[in-house]
């Protein structure tokens, strides 16, 4: 009963929230609900000198929800399935090479360059960090959201080979940051005496090219099971089972669920498999139904990020720490999309600015807040708690809020070639 009481609550408050936002503050529904959430705690801590009621009732949901589980082992696989599933294959399949070097050596090159800077940088705040912690902040740090930015993208009439760029990585960097972290985890927890070089190559090569196999193999079966019949209402759950199902059979297996499912659902979601297993009626009903559910775990997830002001360490050197973190991640995130950028705009077309704009476009969201809260506390969970959090909410809100002015500053005189 008291999981029904507080998936019953969240998706109350989220819809209060919502129709808040479209009604009157008319946001982009994750910054919208992300920034009402905060609000709505912060006076909800001012109302608790006189009564804690409703402060102990928000401290009760988030007490009971184990946000890194939530997120990373259930709701992250309908989210990159539902944002694959809406990708412009097409797109992405000519843009696979950049794709592919942004989600894998950026996430990796930016991932020691905020690691090696927070680890110089702390000291100067009193705080003495092991580099290997640090490292973990950068791990945590480095995958970007494609749930946060994608809507602001299309709002902004982003040429379609920026927003697969930027979309295409941040589908993919997820399944690789996750990755990345839990294997610099295993080195700080065991240390690098019982974590060898080809334990690592071991687990990264598991879980990233496991995942994406598994995902071709879901992919396939959906699709030849889509095409053996005509009936949308069981092909809409066949979809459901994939990500269900083949969800946990990647955590069976312990492979990359998160890739698993960018895989499936840009396989299910292609041209060429919807012209050919679907009829026009359940095309149009996976995408809504897909679409639906996209917005609800959305509108959920933006409102516990906005709740998590309640498990954070208030320190002001931790706050300031992270005031700092924010030109510091977007600095390293430059510079580690720098020698992608350089090696492939030419061939392809890339938009003028496009590191400019992948850099002020790549925000970051719950996962990396979800991998916050996995730290344990001889890892500085609560400095790098806060840390994240900071950069989050400026990531989203201020990010989020300019993004689309800054994309359509660089594209508004561009040749037409690269519109397309």
């Amino acid at each position: 009963m008291d999981y029904f009481f507080i998936i019953s609550i969240l998706v109350t408050v989220s819809a209060v929230f919502g129709y808040i936002n479209v009604r009157f503050l008319k946001l982009p529904n994750t910054i919208g609900l992300m920034l009402i959430t905060i609000l709505f705690t912060m006076a909800v801590f001012a109302l608790s000198y006189f009564n804690s009621a409703l402060l102990d009732a928000e401290k009760y949901i988030i007490t009971h929800i184990d946000f890194k589980q939530v997120l990373l082992d259930i709701m992250l696989s309908f989210l990159l399935f539902a944002g694959a599933l809406h990708t412009n294959f097409n797109q992405l399949k000519v843009q696979k090479w950049p794709v592919f070097a942004f989600s894998t050596l950026g996430v990796l090159f930016s991932t020691f360059l905020v690691g090696f800077s927070m680890y110089y940088l702390l000291p100067l705040l009193g705080m003495e960090v092991k580099l290997v912690y640090c490292l973990l902040f950068g791990a945590l740090i480095s995958p970007t959201d494609p749930i946060a930015v994608l809507s602001i993208l299309k709002k902004a009439g982003a040429p379609k080979k920026l927003e697969t760029k930027i979309v295409g990585e941040s589908l993919f960097n997820d399944g690789v940051g996750v990755v990345v972290f839990l294997t610099i985890y295993n080195i700080a927890k065991f240390g690098t005496e019982k974590v060898d070089t080809i334990d690592v190559i071991k687990l990264f090569s598991q879980e990233v090219f496991g995942g994406v196999f598994l995902g071709l193999v879901l992919g396939w079966i959906t699709f030849k099971l889509m095409k053996s019949i005509d009936d949308y209402d069981i092909e809409v759950i066949i979809t459901l089972a994939t990500v269900m199902g083949g969800t946990v059979l990647a955590h069976k297996l312990h492979l990359s669920a998160p890739l698993a499912m960018v895989t499936a659902g840009l396989i299910v979601g292609n041209d060429t498999v919807r012209n050919s297993a679907m009829s026009k009626i359940t095309e149009n009903y996976v995408d809504k139904f897909w679409e639906l559910i996209d917005i609800l775990m959305n509108t959920i997830l933006f409102v516990l990020i906005g709740m998590e002001m309640l498990v954070l360490s208030f320190e002001m050197n931790y706050f300031i720490a992270g005031i700092i973190a924010i030109p510091v991640v977007l600095i390293c995130r430059y510079l580690s999309l720098i020698l992608p950028v350089k090696f492939f705009e030419k061939k392809l077309d890339f938009v003028p600015r496009t590191n400019l704009i992948m850099t002020w476009g790549g925000l970051r969201g719950g996962i990396s807040i979800a991998l916050a809260l996995g730290l344990t506390q001889d890892m500085h969970r609560d400095l790098f708690l806060v840390i994240t959090y900071v950069v989050v909410v400026f990531s989203i809100i201020v990010q989020g809020l300019t993004v689309g002015h800054l994309v359509k500053k660089v594209t508004k005189n561009l040749d037409p070639v690269y519109l397309d």
